[in-house]
């Protein structure tokens, strides 16, 4: 075999090797509801990765509607499928709009995190607030959640996702509850700068 195509089978199987992979399992705000899915705050990350010495793949395992329940429960084959190297994990806005009990939210977002970091994966975990329909007690219980499995588990934590969107009108949906489209380079700018130290 000519010395030339050795080498690229070596060059292509090193970049194999060293290819990483980012998984995000999140609700509406991350599968781009309303709005065109490139446009999304997950595919826009795409662009950062890009630019790094090492390649990345990005695979968003998000669906609108979703509860930390569903995410548990689509986890394994998401872990498996995708072997990821980083996990983004956003859910629990749908647990709290719905009025979810908070003591099993708290019980499905641990067990990703625990499974995640099982399988190799260095987990982020993005915050989410909700309105205070629920009243205090509820709202104080949702938003501990967050912190709290962030200290436990000895993850990075990012408190807020929307943190300077959710107040604007002029970066939120009619709904009021979800980002429009200038909003997502503003939610990716933030999430970059919690995710970077992952990547190294």
């Amino acid at each position: 075999m000519p010395r030339l195509m050795i080498a690229i089978i070596i060059f292509g199987l090193s970049n194999s090797v060293m290819a990483k992979s980012i998984v995000v399992l999140g609700d509406s705000i991350s599968a781009g509801y309303g709005i065109e899915v490139a446009q999304g705050w997950v595919p826009l990350l795409k662009d950062k990765l890009a630019k790094q010495s090492v390649p990345w793949t990005i695979h968003n395992e998000s669906i609108s509607g979703d509860t930390s329940a569903g995410g548990l429960a689509r986890l394994d084959r998401a872990l498996k499928q995708h072997k990821p190297d980083v996990l983004l994990l956003e859910l629990g806005a749908n647990d709290g709009l719905r009025g979810l009990s908070p003591v099993t939210m708290r019980s499905n977002l641990n067990e990703i995190i625990k499974r995640s970091k099982q399988a190799g994966a260095k987990v982020l975990l993005l915050g989410m607030k909700i309105p205070p329909n629920y009243g205090k007690r509820y709202i104080e219980m949702f938003y501990n959640i967050y912190p709290e499995l962030a200290e436990e588990a000895k993850i990075p934590y990012m408190p807020f996702i929307l943190e300077d969107v959710a107040l604007d009108p002029a970066l939120m949906q009619q709904d009021g509850l979800h980002p429009n489209a200038k909003a997502q380079p503003i939610i990716a700018d933030k999430v970059w700068g919690y995710l970077q130290p992952l990547l190294k």
